[in-house]
Order: structure tokens, then C-alpha cells, then sequence
């Protein structure tokens, strides 16, 4: 999720020129008034620039959204898609008049001067968007069968085009393909012999499968996402797609700074907690929630414990903690355990539950404060760069401190 505010208004820039360019496009199609370049550009090109100025206004739509997502395909397709939405502005007919001057000025000018805003601030902001966007297995298989459908038909409707009257070009091969494969089927391209007619019926066959496949296998996760996001959960394939990640199992008074430290750090982790009203809120800041006792075993199976890279457990109860470490340590023995202790005395607990560190965030703070007390100017320091480093930092810190804490 974006936070930066720049980033925040780059995202809503790039919106509303998705928006000017689908509500120009749609008035643009069938305007007689000229465009910005009429005198060099033809008139057949500003027609098509209507078209599809509508489609570019569509797509970038989608970017924007997956720039909400800090996701880096999104960047680049709207780094390609602005230029674009700037030269159809420039070619697409149609004016506004305007008040007091009563001039009119070519209906699109808002479009091109927002577009071409807007890429430096988009270009400027690529470290923003880090997240990854890939397709999984199935959604490969159903992707490449939509395609490979529609060439198939397109290359045979071409190949036996004597045997479709009206079909003289391969757009015209395209467009039948397309429209038999959806089942609209308008009739103004139809086979004249019956080659054709069994060519037809095999287009009809696979391409419906494929569009039926594709359907349920691109859209289905999407759906099931937005079902689960509003019963605070995560759906299965996006816990599918978790590696390399930290599960927060629980959510106690230390977990939001351990979250905050996790996101700056662009860590990705996932919070497993009973909690519904608070998984819900955690949903709402798009983070990656799963509702359920951290110390079963199904609910840290279905967070990825076996792709995990490393196990916090930070409440303020330690007994639950321990439980949900000897869990975590019994499902996963390689991986990296860090608990926080509210009580002392259960630090030595909690490590042989299974933790490999177990820190005492009120016996640090209370050395701190004490030496602070004592007239140790170097502690405050230490607490500064703890508080202010980054991780690589924070580490070196603790190995120089004694363990004993």
C-alpha cells in the first residue's frame, strides 16, 4: 500500500488523466470538429485515436490501481501508457468553449497537459514501487490457451478465407475469431460451405472452453480475494504466493512497532491472530492477515511456515506465546524463532520452547533508564540508533551488548 504522501498524489494524477482519456475518447468518437494537429494528421487517424484513447483510459485505470499496489509492472505500463494518452490528445477532434473569452479551446488540452505532468512524477518515483506481480501455474496454462485460441482461429479463418465471404484481411479473421470464440456472434461473417462450417464449429468449441477457463482461472482469485478481504481473511491464493516471509503470530502492545519496523524494512510478513475485530482493522491498511490461534498447527500451515524465513511471537501473554513457539519450532525446526518476554523470569520459558532470542523489552528499557539516571550520556545514544538505524545497524548494536539482558 502507498503511504508516501507524493506517491499518494502521483497515484491520483495518473487516475484522472485515466479518466480524461476514456471520457474524451467516448465524445471524441463521433465529433466533425478538429483536433490540435488536424492539418497534419488524417482524418481516419483521428478517428481511430477516439477508439482507442477510451481503451488507453481503461488500461491506465488498471495501473493506477496497481500503482496503489506499489507494484513495479504497474509503473512501468504507466510510464508507456501516458506518452500515448498525450499523442491521441493531440490527434483526437472535438473543443470546449470557454467562459468570459467564449474561445474554444480543443477538448482534450486538460488531457495532454496532465499527461505530460505526470511523467516526470511517475518516472521520479520508481523506488515507491517494489512489489512483484506474477501469475501462477494454472493462471499461466488458462492465459496461454485464451491466446493460442484466438491465433488459432485467426491464422485458419485467414487460411480458409474463400470459404468465408466478407473476409478479405486478417483483421477481418481477428474480429470473427473473436466474436464466434465470446459467443456474440453477429452474423456478418458467416461460412459459406461446409469446410467452413466445421472450422467454425471448432473455433466455437475452443474458444468458448478457453475464454471459460481463462474466466474462472484469472478472475476466480479476485473474487475470492474480495470475499475474504471482507471477512478479514486472506484468500488461498494470495497466502500461496507468501516465500521468504515473517510471520507475527499474535498481536500484543510491542506488535505495531514490530509491524511498522517490518514494512519500512519492505519485509513481507503475514499476522496470525484470534482476534477478528482486530483483523479486520489490519485488512483495512492492507496488511496480510490470518485469523486464527498461532499455537494450532493448520493456521500456521495455511501462513506458510515451511516457506517462512523466520517466527515473531510478541504479546503481552507469555504463556500463549510459548505455545505458539513449540507449535512453530515442531512444524518448521530450521526456522528462526524471535520472542519478546513481558516477564523476566519467563525469558529462560520461552527459549526452551524453542526460541533462538528472546529479548526483554522492559528490562532494556529499564537498564537504559537507570544508566540514563546514572549519568551515562552514551545511553541516550544508543537509544537514538536503535531507534533510528536500520536493521544491519540495530544488529551490530546487539552484539555489543551483553546477552545477559
Amino acid at each position: 500500500m502507498i503511504r508516501h504522501p507524493g506517491a499518494r498524489a502521483t497515484v491520483w494524477l495518473v487516475t484522472v488523466v485515466a479518466v480524461l482519456s476514456f471520457a474524451v475518447g467516448v465524445v471524441n468518437i463521433a465529433s466533425q470538429e478538429v483536433a490540435l494537429l488536424s492539418a497534419y494528421v488524417p482524418e481516419s487517424i483521428q478517428r481511430l485515436a477516439g477508439f482507442t484513447g477510451a481503451m488507453t483510459g481503461f488500461l491506465m485505470l488498471t495501473s493506477a490501481y496497481g500503482l496503489r499496489k506499489r507494484l513495479r509492472a504497474a509503473w512501468y505500463s504507466t510510464l508507456v501508457l501516458l506518452p500515448v494518452a498525450a499523442l491521441q490528445g493531440l490527434v483526437q477532434p472535438g473543443t470546449i468553449p470557454v467562459p468570459l473569452i467564449e474561445i474554444p479551446i480543443p477538448a482534450s488540452t486538460p488531457l495532454v497537459v496532465l499527461s505530460v505532468v505526470s511523467i516526470p512524477l511517475v518516472a521520479s518515483g520508481r523506488s515507491q514501487y517494489t512489489e512483484s506481480w506474477s501469475l501462477s501455474t494454472s493462471q499461466l496454462a488458462a492465459l496461454s490457451a485464451l491466446v493460442g485460441a484466438q491465433i488459432y482461429g485467426t491464422v485458419g479463418t485467414y487460411a480458409l478465407r474463400e470459404h468465408f465471404p466478407g473476409v478479405n484481411t486478417a483483421f477481418d479473421a481477428f474480429y470473427f475469431t473473436l466474436v464466434t470464440a465470446s459467443t456474440v456472434g453477429y452474423g456478418d461473417l458467416t461460412a459459406a460451405t461446409q469446410i467452413g462450417r466445421l472450422f467454425s464449429t471448432s473455433v466455437l468449441v475452443i474458444g468458448v472452453a478457453s475464454f471459460g477457463v481463462a474466466a474462472g482461472t484469472l478472475l476466480g482469485p479476485a473474487i475470492e480475494a474480495r470475499f475474504a478481504a471482507a471477512l478479514g481473511q486472506m484468500s488461498e491464493a494470495q497466502l500461496s504466493m507468501l516465500e521468504d516471509h515473517i510471520i507475527v503470530m499474535g498481536y500484543g502492545e510491542l506488535t505495531e512497532p514490530i509491524l511498522e519496523g517490518l514494512d519500512e524494512a519492505r519485509t513481507s510478513f503475514i499476522v496470525v491472530t484470534p482476534d477478528r475485530e482486530r483483523a479486520s482493522s489490519l485488512r483495512d491498511r492492507e496488511l496480510n492477515v490470518l485469523i486464527g490461534d498461532p499455537s494450532d498447527e493448520q493456521p500456521l500451515y495455511d501462513a506458510g511456515i515451511e516457506r517462512a524465513t523466520g517466527v515473531v511471537a510478541a504479546t503481552n501473554n507469555d504463556a500463549e506465546d510459548a505455545l505458539a513457539i513449540l507449535t512453530a519450532r515442531e512444524l518448521n525446526p530450521e526456522i528462526r524463532i524471535v520472542a519478546a518476554a513481558t516477564d523476566r523470569q519467563n525469558i529462560d520459558k520461552l527459549r526452551r520452547a524453542g526460541a533462538d532470542a528472546v529479548i526483554s523489552p522492559a528490562v532494556i528499557g529499564g537498564h537504559l533508564l537507570v544508566q540514563s539516571a546514572l549519568g551515562e550520556a552514551e545511553v541516550e545514544s544508543v537509544a537514538d540508533r536503535i531507534l533510528g538505524t536500520s536493521g544491519e545497524e540495530v544488529e551490530e548494536i546487539a552484539q555489543d551488548e551483553p546477552e545477559d539482558a
